[in-house]
C-alpha cells in the first residue's frame, strides 16, 4: 500500500496488538477499522506518531484523497471534541488516515479543548 497524501510506501507498525501502517516519507498513520479509537485509549500510543506536525499540517490541505485499501475517495472528517483536527475516513472500510502529529493532538486535549468544553457544559 502506498499513503495517499505523497504516494510514498507504508511500513507496518505496532503498538501492543495493533498494527497501523506509516508512510515512509511524510510519516502519516493509516488505522484499519476501530485501531484508532482502541489506541487512542492505549497510554504511549502516541508514540507511533512520529512525523514533522508542520509536514502534517502542509499535507492536511490535501483532503481528496483515495483510501490506500479499497481505493474509494475518502471523506474529510472533523473530530467533534477537538474540532481543529481534521481527518479523512474511509465510508467502505472505514479506514482512517492521520497526517503526522494528528494522532498525538487526538490524544492530548489542550487547555483550550478544556475550556471549550467547559463552555458547551454551561449552555446546557
Amino acid at each position: 500500500m502506498n499513503c495517499p497524501k505523497c504516494s510514498s510506501a507504508f511500513e507496518c507498525v505496532r503498538f501492543g496488538d495493533d498494527e497501523v501502517d506509516r508512510c515512509t516519507s511524510c510519516r502519516g498513520l493509516w488505522f484499519r477499522v476501530h485501531a484508532v479509537d482502541r489506541l487512542r485509549s492505549v497510554e504511549g500510543s502516541e508514540a507511533i506518531d512520529t512525523g514533522d506536525p508542520e509536514v502534517g499540517q502542509r499535507l492536511n490541505s490535501k483532503d481528496r484523497i483515495e483510501c490506500p485499501e479499497c481505493h474509494t475517495p475518502m471523506l474529510r472528517m472533523v473530530d467533534g471534541a477537538q474540532p481543529h483536527i481534521h481527518f479523512e475516513s474511509c465510508k467502505v472500510c472505514y479506514g482512517v488516515f492521520l497526517d503526522a502529529g494528528e494522532f498525538t493532538d487526538l490524544k492530548h486535549k489542550t487547555v483550550l479543548d478544556f475550556v471549550r468544553d467547559l463552555m458547551v457544559r454551561e449552555r446546557r
